[in-house]
């Protein structure tokens, strides 16, 4: 008797929706991609219980005749592709003919569609047709999903909380909102209008009406090109920072993937500009040639593959670079508005709603744009601007408050600079644009220092003599386990010799990794900034603050300590005028 047989329809669309319905948000994200690629200009999502009792999506795009309705829940049956080559070219965001059958599979689903004609009406539950009949509907589709899971108890039981369930779809739509500004998104649960877009196809109004008026109002427009990417979308800076990546979005031909190189190259972009444990909000849209990517390698196809990743990732990091260095980012303090616009607008009188609107509306955003097939050889490697605006800036100290924070002004505003933080910028970018000197200058030490260390620390540092001598140390062996530095190159800070060069040899011993020579000069530059900087709690004089000062505006990044601390805050005089009540508006 034989063993292997052919499994039942039904019995395959409940294993693939193991794979591809996952939980609420699974049924909400193949509902909402296939309205839109039924072209649809408006999309309603609806949900009780956070989609745990009933999931709606309804749209008003191309719609489905009978057969159509009828055939959309055969598995592997699809509109999008036909051919073997049609995979290297697909524009669709669904295309693998396997979502419908299975939702369909483990719920009770309720189609209605029309193309404008006659209306159909399908009544699945658990794979199996109960009716199907005509009826009148307007053009568009509409689909009702009940009882999820419930021919799959293990799945159902670990279905998560309601406001669980309902986070994840909130924020699929938030995600879908802003890769198609064109389409008119709504979601409702339990009756309350929880995200809502106008359709606009303004990427900038898309944001501001998904995250509010306080992320929109500080974010970077960028836009670039090479032969094979085009990048466009809107960067924040760096004082509205996020605990988490769940912000930083990236979209591929109008989909919203994940791609770790990519995520690690924003972040890349905006190192020293925020701490490590911070990261940006950004909405990055990547256009393409549909042959140089691959979402077929996973079943929600989110994750997909990109040729030429290093083209990408060069043109992402050029362009992200050269906006936070083009644009002035000292973040404004004072003044922190609601982190929602709803918020907003219940602060203020409704007199006073569309004079903020018109003024937000007609704020100006600065773009970016250069093609990087325009940059020469060797531009690429360093397309870092300095900020003229910051430059122009003239700071009079006028005190110091806790001995820690210089008091400043000019004639916009009055400024707190953390000097521990501004003085480890200056003292960063001077060691960085020391260590570029092609040529090495070093000098001799009158009393040599001795340092001696355990059998594996020297054999650690002994590993590494050659590169310490191409820094411009002049370093030897001096009797057992220990070394005499004779030299030092001269950007070492005079009075802090003896201190540096012990924290040098202390970081090429703690390398737990194998030896990179970039990574040790940046560790090495940010540590010896760090320490000779002056502390917190330290008394300084005005010509002190004065030369501090004049020295921070003239750094290429003036506004983050290199470990991604901000260095100075600006109060501008209507922020203060408003804080003191001097104006009411």
């Amino acid at each position: 008797m034989s063993k292997i047989k052919v499994m039942s329809e039904n019995l395959a669309n409940k294993i693939a929706a193991g794979e591809v319905i996952e939980k609420c948000s699974s049924v909400v994200k193949e509902l909402v991609e296939n309205s839109i690629d039924a072209n649809s200009t408006e999309i309603i999502v609806e949900l009780e219980d956070g989609g745990l009792k009933m999931i709606a999506v309804k749209d008003n795009g191309s719609g489905m005749d009978e057969d159509d309705a009828e055939t959309a829940f055969l598995r592997h049956a699809t509109s999008k592709i036909y051919r073997d080559d049609d995979l290297f070219f697909i524009g669709t965001l669904g295309f693998r003919g396997e979502a419908l059958p299975s939702i369909a599979s483990v719920s009770e689903v309720v189609l209605k569609t029309s193309t404008g004609d006659m209306g159909t009406i399908i009544h699945i539950k658990g794979g199996k047709i109960l009716e199907k009949k005509s009826s009148d509907a307007l053009k568009g589709t509409s689909i009702t999903i009940t009882n999820l899971f419930y021919n799959t108890p293990a799945r159902l039981k670990y279905l998560k909380s309601e406001q669980s369930e309902l986070a994840n779809s909130v924020m699929l739509i938030e995600r879908e909102a802003l890769s198609h500004p064109g389409i008119a998104f709504s979601l409702i649960n339990n009756g309350r209008v929880l995200v809502k877009t106008s359709g606009s196809n303004n990427l900038l109004k898309t944001i501001h009406e998904v995250y509010g008026l306080n992320i929109s109002s500080k974010m970077i427009e960028i836009k670039a090109s090479s032969d094979d990417f085009d990048i466009y979308g809107y960067v924040c800076k760096p004082e509205i920072l996020k605990s988490n990546r769940n912000h930083m979005i990236t979209i591929v031909n109008d989909r919203v993937v994940r791609n770790n190189d990519i995520n690690r190259t924003i972040n890349d972009a905006y190192y020293t500009y925020k701490p490590d444990i911070k990261y940006p909000i950004v909405v990055l849209k990547i256009d393409t040639d549909p042959t140089l990517i691959d979402v077929n390698i996973h079943p929600t196809k989110q994750d997909i593959k990109i040729s030429k990743i290093d083209v990408l990732n060069d043109l992402i990091f050029n362009t992200l670079k050269k906006a936070l260095y083009e644009n002035l980012l000292i973040p404004d303090a004072a003044f922190r508005l609601p982190e929602t616009y709803n918020e907003f607008k219940n602060e203020v009188l409704e007199s006073k709603i569309e004079e903020i609107e018109e003024k937000y509306e007609q704020k100006e955003f600065v773009q970016t744009e250069f093609n990087l097939a325009d940059l020469k050889e060797e531009e690429k490697e360093e397309t870092i601007i300095i900020n003229e605006e910051m430059k122009k800036l003239k700071l009079y100290p006028v005190g110091q408050a806790h001995g820690t924070y210089i008091i400043a002004e000019d004639d916009e505003g009055v400024y707190l600079i953390d000097q521990h933080a501004a003085q480890e910028r200056v003292n960063y970018e001077r060691i960085q644009e020391k260590m570029k000197d092609k040529k090495v200058m070093t000098t001799d030490m009158l009393i040599p220092i001795t340092i001696e260390l355990s059998q594996s620390e020297f054999l650690s540092l002994k590993e590494n003599f050659d590169y310490l001598k191409e820094l411009g140390f002049d370093v030897e062996e001096f009797g057992i386990n220990t070394v005499a530095f004779k030299g030092h190159p001269t950007w070492l800070v005079e009075g802090y010799e003896e201190a540096a060069i012990r924290n040098i040899v202390d970081l090429i011993i703690d390398d737990k990794k194998k030896f990179d020579k970039d990574r040790f000069n940046d560790h090495m530059v940010k540590s010896m900034a760090c320490k000779m900087s002056i502390r917190a709690n330290t008394p300084m004089s005005k010509e002190a603050m004065e030369e501090l000062l004049n020295e921070l505006v003239q750094c290429k990044n003036p506004y983050n300590c290199c470990h991604g601390r901000p260095s100075i805050i600006k109060f501008t005089n209507y922020e203060l005028e408003r804080m003191f009540k001097r104006v009411m508006n």
